[in-house]
């Protein structure tokens, strides 16, 4: 891959929210989990474990879990848009509500990483994450869709007694992926230089190269 390509992949890397029946082999998928390894790991511990759920018992616990909508529909002021809204709001509500109505249809990944006392679930976190984004990016560039959910949390019940996760293992993520129906694109992101500061709070970055050109 030349770095072209993985400034392509991440700049295109969408949320895939609709998806065509073709299952994804175990190939495709085995190379987006084995890209999850190599994410950077605290202490190289590499305290993680990924589930990935395909039998119809683990996607009937996902689908249950997807019921959570419920909850973050206030949260992102979210209602069913109109048939005939054809709004770019409504295109993006409607693949959302799609998600969570054939959740049961698609296979997903579950990720997790060891409970220590030693240490915060944000901390935790920092170990689990990397590897999730690099499956993200694993995914793009092979042509599939993925879409992080936060049915994890809102079902973390429903899913963990499902699949089994012991108690002392946090479910830090969950991945639905597929072959997308649509395509990717370019992302929608504010400027870097509206979001990093320079040596302190409040101070921007302002002097910054804003010219994608200038990259590496």
């Amino acid at each position: 891959m030349t770095g072209a390509d993985l400034w392509s992949i991440m700049s295109t890397a969408r949320v895939i929210r609709r998806y065509t029946d073709e299952p994804v082999d175990d190939a495709t998928l085995g190379r987006c989990l084995e890209a999850a390894t190599w994410a950077p790991s605290g202490g190289n511990w590499q305290a993680w474990r990924f589930v990935v759920l395909r039998s119809p018992e683990a996607r009937a616990a996902v689908a249950r879990a997807a019921v959570s909508l419920a909850a973050i529909e206030p949260i992102y002021s979210m209602v069913r848009p109109d048939p005939d809204d054809q709004s770019r709001r409504a295109r993006s509500d409607r693949a959302t509500y799609e998600l969570h109505d054939r959740a049961g249809e698609q296979t997903s990944v579950l990720f997790t990483t060891k409970d220590f006392d030693s240490a915060s679930e944000l901390l935790l976190g920092g170990s689990v994450y990397p590897a999730l984004q690099n499956f993200l990016l694993a995914a793009r560039a092979q042509g599939l869709g993925a879409c992080p959910t936060s049915w994890a949390s809102y079902g973390e019940d429903t899913i963990r007694e499902a699949v089994g996760v012991p108690d002392d293992w946090l479910m830090a993520g969950h991945v639905v992926v597929g072959w997308p129906r649509g395509r990717h694109g370019p992302l929608r992101r504010k400027p870097y230089t509206e979001v990093t500061d320079l040596d302190r709070w409040e101070s921007p970055f302002e002097n910054a190269a804003t010219e994608t050109g200038q990259r590496p």
